[in-house]
Formats: C-alpha cells, structure tokens, sequence
C-alpha cells in the first residue's frame, strides 16, 4: 500500500509520516516548511518576547510527546517546499504523490483547485486538530482552551473538501488526560492520539465503510486565523493558564453526544 500524506516539518508532522510509513510500504510526503524554532525566528509569528516565551512552552511540549527533528523512514520519500507554494506547483511534479492508494492531509496550508478537486476524487482524509463545527481555523486547540473549554481539545477526522475544515465528520478523537498535564502538552497529547486513531482507522479498512456526518455550522463557538492569535491573546492565556485540575475535571464532564463517533484515545 502506498500512502501520500500532505503535511509540514514540525515534530509533529514527521511523527504522523513516521507512523503511516510503518502501516504501509511506501509514502510520498509533500512537506510545507516553516521555522522550526517559531517565536525565536520571524515566520508566521513575529519574533517578540511573548511569542518567544510561548513557543518555547509549546515546543516544550511537542519534544515531551515526540521527541526531537529527525529523519524519516528508508520508505518514505520527501519533497520540501516553502508553506504557500503547494498550489503554485504543476500537476505533473505531484504526479508521484498522487498516485497512491490513501491521501491523508495534516497541518498543510489551504489547498485550492485543480489540486484540491483531485484529491477529493481520491477521497482523501483531513485530521483537522480542533473540534468541527465548534472550532475551526488555526490552532484551535488553542482558542478552546483560551475559552476555557479544555473539553474541546482533541481532532477532528473529516472527508477532505474544498472549504475550511468543513468536510463530513468520520469521528472525533480526544485525549486522556494524564497526571499534572497541562495545555500544552494536552494540545500535544490530542495530536499524538489523532495519528494513533487515523493508523487503527487505516488498519481496520474503515476508510471504505465509514461514511461520514455533515457539520452543523450553526454550532460554531469560533473561527479563527493566524493573524488573531497576537501578543496581546498570548500574554493574557500565559497570566491565566489553565491548571491540571480544571482541566482534569473539564474533559471528564465532557459530553460525548456532542461528538460524531467520539474516541478517547491512550
């Protein structure tokens, strides 16, 4: 089986292309690049004291779950490019990657036509981290524990469409909490358990049976871009940060019928 997974260059990101290359005997990875070192090196997010202080938590965090940057997998194969730039390619430098027999999109910029309308054809799957329809945009994960609704934490495994974040639901995934977990590593932990969910879904062939539920946009709490998350929205998560124990007693009060086949996921 091979699989081509559109994703970035975090931890994070290699860890999924990491665990996909482990089910299947070849993946294409089409990687869009930023800074590895956000709020220390100007990218996204602009280089200042609070950003520095926030992401050096955040990526505190993202080592603790995943460990460091390293290299991919013998069958894995790999093309960089610049975040921004996917839609600008030609078909035919992607014609490898679009021969496979799964498409999995994770933590890729949006993606526009003809592209998008090709994949899908080919059914692809997005795993978007936030909770749709209450959630969605950038870093929702975020915004639901800034809202303080650390039980919104979790992924969002949806059929790939050509609007944000807005395909049918598959199921939704969330973390278990563990022992003096914070936000930031909880956001980690609800990725971790997104990947580990979408290889069992791969394993047991649900990708073919599975059909998925329409989102309700009528139950949006937030849509949210890069561009709202400021020093400003930093500083003020930073000076009330949730504490394990709200957090803890948050998720489990959730209530799972406000999800489409919830998992919680070790």
């Amino acid at each position: 089986m091979k699989i081509t997974v559109f994703t970035s260059n975090q931890p994070r990101h290699i860890n999924l292309i990491e665990s996909l290359a482990l089910i299947s005997d070849q993946v294409c990875a089409v990687q869009e690049c930023t800074t590895v070192f956000p709020g220390q090196t100007a990218d996204f997010y602009q280089k200042t004291p609070t950003m520095n202080r926030y992401f050096k938590r955040v990526l505190r965090a993202e080592q603790k779950i995943f460990g460091p940057l390293k290299f991919t997998a013998p069958n894995v194969t790999q093309l960089a490019i610049r975040v921004g730039d996917l839609n600008q390619l030609d078909l035919k430098t992607l014609k490898p990657a679009l021969d496979a027999d799964l498409f999995v999109v994770f933590g890729a910029s949006f993606i526009k036509k003809p592209l998008i309308k090709i994949l899908m054809k080919k059914k692809a799957i997005n795993i978007h981290m936030g909770i749709s329809p209450y959630y969605r945009g950038n870093s929702c994960n975020f915004w639901a524990l800034y809202d303080h609704h650390p039980e919104l934490v979790g992924a969002t495994i949806h059929k790939l469409t050509d609007g944000l974040d807005s395909g049918d639901i598959l199921y939704h995934s969330f973390p278990i909490v563990k022992k003096n977990m914070d936000g930031f590593t909880l956001g980690m932990q609800a990725v971790k358990t997104a990947h580990q969910s979408i290889i069992d879904f791969i394993k047991t062939d649900q990708f073919q049976t599975w059909h998925g539920v329409k989102q309700d946009k009528s139950l949006e709490l937030r849509y949210t871009r890069r561009i709202d998350f400021t020093d400003q929205v930093a500083n003020k998560y930073l000076a009330h940060l949730p504490d394990h124990d709200f957090i803890r007693q948050a998720c489990q009060q959730r209530n799972m019928s406000l999800f489409v086949n919830p998992q919680v996921v070790k």
